[in-house]
């Protein structure tokens, strides 16, 4: 073995033994599985859960707008655009609409701030270990990935072009190298004609639905088609005024 082999054995065994003396009698058994099989191996249970979900954003994804589903919408609250930082509300409407994010409607420690629901041991989402909420958390790990895939889903390219079956899903064309993840519903669209969609269904517009992967070509080409569809839409409405 070299050097560097020795090593990494003799870290990965301290891991696994400060792992083992901390892990508790129940733990979620993939998220073990995972760890264990790593390169590195994780040193704690919380970095074995956040290690566990950032292999598997589709997943974390799915959870979080499920997870949001079960909370669903505070009362009277409406998806709106705001500078002011202490109240939370996206300058954009690229961000995705997070309602519990917000100062009006945050329900404080213990809760996800994108899903709202309690946050329990390790940031998992389920109470396996009958220890009440985590008064310390205000995201879910699942949450935290999934947050992160939502605005930046570039930088799962990758994940979704195996998805797709490396297939342009505009053209059914090899994707290439240059290809890029798009929005099937372009997120201006999403908010001029969808933005009363009740909420968390209007997630979908952010996550794995509303997202596809195709060459630089055709997504140019459809960024033009959009560009001047907006366009026209915009010399309808002056005319109209």
């Amino acid at each position: 073995m070299s050097k560097w082999q020795e090593d990494k054995a003799e870290a990965n065994r301290r891991a696994l033994a400060r792992l083992n003396k901390s892990l508790p009698a129940v733990f979620p058994a993939a998220v073990l599985a995972r760890a264990l099989a790593c390169r590195f191996v994780a040193p704690t249970p919380r970095l074995a859960v956040d290690g566990y979900w950032r292999d598997h954003p589709l997943r974390a994804d799915r959870l979080a707008r499920a997870l949001a589903a079960r909370s669903g919408a505070p009362e009277g609250w409406r998806w709106q655009l705001g500078d002011d930082r202490a109240e939370g509300r996206p300058a954009s409407f690229r961000a995705p609409p997070a309602p519990y994010r917000e100062a009006a409607h945050g329900k404080g420690a213990g809760f996800c701030c994108v899903c709202g629901q309690p946050v329990y041991r390790f940031g998992w989402h389920v109470d396996l270990w009958d220890r009440g909420i985590n008064r310390n958390a205000n995201w879910h790990s699942a949450c935290v990935v999934a947050w992160q895939f939502w605005n930046a889903p570039s930088g799962q390219t990758l994940l979704l072009r195996r998805l797709q079956g490396r297939r342009c899903r505009q053209s059914n064309r090899r994707l290439l190298r240059a290809a890029e993840v798009d929005h099937l519903v372009p997120l201006f669209e999403v908010w001029r004609r969808h933005r009363d969609t009740p909420w968390p269904a209007l997630l979908g517009y952010w996550g794995l639905p509303n997202l596809q992967v195709i060459n630089r070509e055709v997504h140019v080409e459809k960024c033009a088609t959009e560009a001047r569809d907006r366009s026209s839409s915009r010399a309808s409405a002056a005319e109209l005024a």
